[in-house]
């Protein structure tokens, strides 16, 4: 099991960005930058979705956020303090995250979900699987929230697992919250019911988003859109969906049905509405 951490995040300063990107520059060897120049800020409360082409930086980004590289150059700041000045227990514990394939362990459904906050009662336990859609498949199984799911869950099916990530980030109630693709293994009813869950737990928090939907980030505050490595273009929904950029080409391939567009969709991650999700 892995070790928990109990060290509160660092107090964010109330003027402050909880998350400040100042021309960094990152690659992951010395041949290739993956990431140039890149400038932004996510304010307390604030979602931002990245979109760009797959291998364009958007979880790269999120890799520097979660502290798992040294950037090449500029500065980045979580939370009002320098990443390099925090220690891993610090952001672990100002970041919560849900990406595709969930980080769980060979323990029982209870302590995957209480991971980050190992003093959580049964009841807030229970309350975050419900509005995670998860409750009820726990209570599928023989031994309910004392199920022991596998080594990475391997007892869940893609869509379970998902949801007891979905769980997880919201009992860790960290100020920063990063989704990568965090509905992407469930079916459209599923996601419905999950994406209202995560809609609650992104309110009055930041958020960083990499959706494989469109209609998924068409209310955030912010987009930012990368083209090799750097950013193309920053703005509300309302204003890049007119600007002839890379979201109002990606708007007007959802209405596509030709192969084609579909194919120019799915180098950005992104799949059509319409689309089945890969499990429930």
């Amino acid at each position: 099991m892995p070790e928990l951490s109990d060290e509160p995040p660092a107090p964010l300063p109330p003027a402050s960005p909880v998350v400040r990107f100042d021309d960094v520059s990152f690659g992951y060897d010395d041949d290739e930058m993956v990431l140039q120049g890149i400038s932004f800020t996510a304010h307390e409360g604030e979602r931002v979705a990245l979109v760009g082409e797959s291998g364009g930086g958007k979880s790269t980004i999120i890799n520097l956020l979660l502290g798992l590289y040294p950037i090449d150059s500029g500065g980045l700041m979580v939370c009002g303090r320098g990443v390099d000045t925090l220690t891993s227990e610090q952001l672990r514990a100002s970041v919560g995250v849900v990406f595709q394939e969930p980080n769980l362990f060979s323990g029982s459904i209870r302590e995957n979900i209480a991971y980050g906050k190992p003093d959580a009662t049964d009841a807030e336990i229970e309350q975050v699987a419900r509005r995670a859609n998860a409750h009820d498949f726990i209570m599928g199984f023989a031994d309910g929230y004392d199920t022991i799911i596998g080594e990475r869950g391997l007892r869940l099916s893609g869509g379970q697992k998902q949801r007891v990530a979905v769980a997880r980030a919201m009992l860790k109630d960290a100020p920063l919250l990063l989704l990568d693709e965090a509905t992407s293994a469930l079916d459209n009813k599923s996601e419905r019911q999950v994406q209202a869950g995560l809609d609650e737990l992104m309110r009055d928090r930041t958020t960083l988003i990499i959706a494989h939907r469109l209609s998924t980030i068409a209310d955030v505050d912010t987009i930012i859109t990368l083209d090799g490595g750097r950013i193309d273009e920053i703005g509300s929904p309302d204003q890049l969906a007119g600007s002839g950029g890379i979201y109002s080409e990606l708007l007007a391939l959802t209405a596509s049905t030709s192969e084609a567009d579909r194919a120019r969709l799915k180098k950005f991650g992104f799949v059509t509405d319409d689309a089945e999700g890969a499990e429930a």
